[in-house]
């Protein structure tokens, strides 16, 4: 089966337990404000592989990836826009006994089939605000299909990482905050959320693609903000990183 990816590389600790494997997809629907990946937006832009040639690749790291307690991570971009070759990537990962995470915004959750996520030990699941207004100016995109998705993974029982991104002015408001504590509470499979402070790492690449950085002028989140932010999800009962 082959898809088109941006890139891989090998992380330790963001993309899910242990050291990773994280293939970035190429194209995505969103167009988030303070997107990292620029370079991953447009499926054009990414070069075709197999999932041969990704698993021969993983294979160089095996012992190293499993002795650290990690796995594989398909990220992007969007895998779900590439729904049968994140399947097939996970399913192989996961048969080889790989521990298998899927990072996604949800918007697409649709195309994730259940089979799919029975191969998928850990679901990233980017939740980038509670208020519907706010989500759509932050990602040019509606929040509902990521709900719903998170609803689903749920009812299927799966686990699940939140990650929210932090950023002054634009997602720290208090009851948007609170609305989306109170969702994530009432799910009961999300084993933590990892509260992001926004930064501006990817200026030079925005840069360098003739592109501008649209929250250039934004500071990062200071440590007052990040612990009240902190303190609201866990507040709930959730474990906020």
């Amino acid at each position: 089966m082959d898809g088109i990816i941006s890139s891989w590389d090998l992380s330790v600790g963001v993309d899910g337990p242990g050291t990773r494997f994280v293939v970035f997809t190429s194209g995505c629907a969103l167009r988030c404000l303070y997107c990292q990946n620029p370079e991953t937006w447009r499926m054009r832009d990414g070069h075709r592989t197999s999932t041969d040639e990704i698993m021969a690749e993983i294979g160089k790291y095996r012992r190293f990836i499993s002795v650290a307690g990690g796995g594989m991570t398909i990220s992007g971009g969007e895998p779900l826009l590439q729904p049968h070759f994140t399947a097939e990537l996970l399913h192989r990962c996961h048969d080889s006994g790989l521990h298998t995470a899927l990072d996604t915004s949800g918007l697409l959750g649709a195309r994730a089939t259940d089979a799919m996520l029975a191969a998928t030990d850990l679901v990233l699941l980017d939740i980038k605000s509670y208020d519907p207004a706010t989500y759509r100016r932050l990602t040019g995109g509606p929040v509902e299909p990521t709900l719903r998705f998170a609803r689903r993974l749920a009812e299927l029982g799966r686990s699940v990482w939140v990650r929210f991104v932090l950023v002054p002015g634009l997602t720290d408001d208090t009851e948007n905050v609170a609305g989306l504590a109170r969702f994530v509470a009432g799910l009961g499979n999300v084993e933590r959320v990892d509260v992001l402070p926004f930064h501006r790492m990817a200026t030079g690449k925005y840069e360098r693609l003739g592109l501008r950085f649209p929250l250039a002028g934004v500071a990062p989140p200071d440590d007052a903000l990040r612990d009240r932010v902190r303190a609201q999800f866990r507040d709930h009962g959730l474990n906020a990183i």
